[in-house]
């Protein structure tokens, strides 16, 4: 056994994750990619493409909504990928609807633009969340509903479970929304807070986007009202699609702000009324993209025939090499080259991982450096605040008061019109973290890789800022 198996003995057990990267992913190889980005986007499997290539050319599809045979050909596929995706979530047909999507930030906004806020109601998120669901509650405000941020705790980035239940025990009922696991940090939060905040009487949203991608969600064990999935983060393909699973019950309770092709039973122009559709339809506007959805099905029979628990397993090994090798990172002082931001281990943790290089004196090496350095060195990350300002201003140790004060003093009377003014004058000396996450096609090459460019690039250097444009906006 090599010093490498002994340290990390659950790799060699996924090695079917290297043969799919040998033949489904070899085009990563033959371009020299190191695609680290997988919290932004999943990665296609060759034969996922050739499979859509093939139902398009071997059959004639249309809109739907009619009874042509094109038409009812699309209609039948799309309703195959509805079941397919009920499958797979193990939801059953009558507990849950499955609403196509552009996206989860789509289906966040069905929620949040339809859900029955009311004055004294309440809307609590955690402050670890996407913007796509941060922004529900500009719905909440206008309808006069209380928002609540639950806090973040230093080092790890989590929630305490007790702040979580202080917040939905005071207040009128409402709205809970949370992530099950962080695009920002990487940490997992509990599942078991959906049943906790239903039996306070809250409905609950989970945000699935970044969680589903390698590890099982069953929701006939864990019961959310609503949830927000993007097919793209899972399997790569189809780009544009995505699913709210609603709960028929909360569904129902649902009320949207208009209508549109497609969602109504029946409308009357002179009689000024509508009447919505009584299945997912209601919340599908317009035309569906009836030549992408049955690629879902296909993705979903893709990573379904690997096995999630065999994607979980490789995800979470690389996920703790790269933490381990990001540890021993050190300038010749022995100052650490790396500072992650969530915790620093795989214990409730998935494979995104967000930190920022240090140089030789401790300080952040501005993260447009890195992302220019990565660039030309054909290494695929992400770097700025991933659309998660809360989970960016604890990794940052910004106060409330820092960050409302400084907004208002520099916006609204200063003038200050960059995002490089707003950071001089809270005193930061960089824009962003770095991210890098793990996913189904990664390798231990890629790692290495990505740890042989940090020491190259940045040990004991003091990195070039020129030609570095400026940040316009997060």
């Amino acid at each position: 056994m090599t010093e490498f198996e002994a340290a990390y003995p659950g790799y060699a057990a996924t090695s079917r994750m290297d043969e799919l990267r040998a033949t489904e992913y070899s085009y990563l190889d033959a371009t020299g990619l190191v695609y680290l980005d997988y919290t932004g986007s999943g990665l296609p499997a060759s034969s996922q493409l050739a499979a859509h290539t093939d139902r398009i050319r071997s059959g004639c599809f249309g809109n739907p909504h009619s009874e042509n045979p094109a038409s009812v050909s699309s209609t039948r596929l799309i309703e195959e990928a509805r079941n397919a995706v009920r499958r797979y979530f193990n939801a059953a047909a009558d507990e849950y609807a499955a609403i196509f999507t552009p996206n989860a930030t789509g289906a966040c906004r069905l929620v949040g633009e339809a859900y029955p806020f009311r004055p004294l109601s309440r809307l609590v998120l955690t402050a670890d969340n996407h913007n796509s669901v941060n922004g529900i509650r500009e719905f909440a405000r206008k309808h006069g509903a209380t928002v609540r941020y639950v806090n973040l705790q230093a080092p790890e980035l989590r929630i305490a479970a007790r702040d979580v239940e202080d917040a939905l025990r005071h207040g009128r009922r409402g709205l809970f929304a949370y992530p099950a696991q962080s695009n920002f940090t990487g940490v997992q939060h509990p599942l078991d807070w959906v049943s906790k905040a239903q039996a306070s009487g809250y409905d609950v949203l989970l945000d699935a986007a970044a969680y589903v991608p390698a590890n099982v969600l069953d929701l006939s064990v864990v019961k959310p009202e609503f949830v927000a999935v993007s097919w793209y983060k899972v399997f790569g393909y189809p780009t544009g699609v995505g699913t709210l699973l609603a709960r028929w019950d909360a569904l129902a309770r649902l009320r949207r702000p208009w209508f549109s092709g497609g969602t109504i039973w029946a409308v009357s122009v002179q009689g000024k009324w509508h009447k919505l559709a009584d299945d997912e339809s209601a919340f599908e506007d317009g035309t569906l993209n009836f030549l992408a959805i049955p690629d879902v099905t296909t993705g979903l029979d893709w990573v379904s025939g690997i096995g999630m628990d065999l994607i979980h397993d490789r995800v979470s090994c690389l996920t703790g090499m790269l933490l381990d090798r990001f540890r021993a990172l050190r300038h010749g002082n022995g100052a650490p080259m790396v500072r992650v931001y969530g915790p620093d281990n795989c214990r409730g943790r998935g494979g995104t991982i967000a930190f920022n290089f240090l140089d030789f004196h401790g300080a952040p090496i501005d993260e447009r450096t890195v992302a220019r350095d990565a660039s030309a060195a054909g290494i695929s990350i992400r770097t700025g605040c991933f659309c998660n300002p809360g989970a960016g201003e604890w990794a940052f140790g910004l106060s409330r008061r820092a960050v409302r004060g400084n907004f208002l003093r520099g916006f609204l009377f200063k003038g200050m019109r960059t995002v490089d003014e707003y950071l001089d004058m809270m005193g930061l000396p960089t824009g962003g973290a770095i991210r890098v996450s793990l996913g189904l096609a990664s390798n231990l090459a890629d790692v290495e890789r990505l740890c042989e460019f940090a020491e190259k690039t940045y040990r004991d250097r003091e990195p070039s800022l020129d030609g570095l444009a400026p940040r316009l906006r997060c």
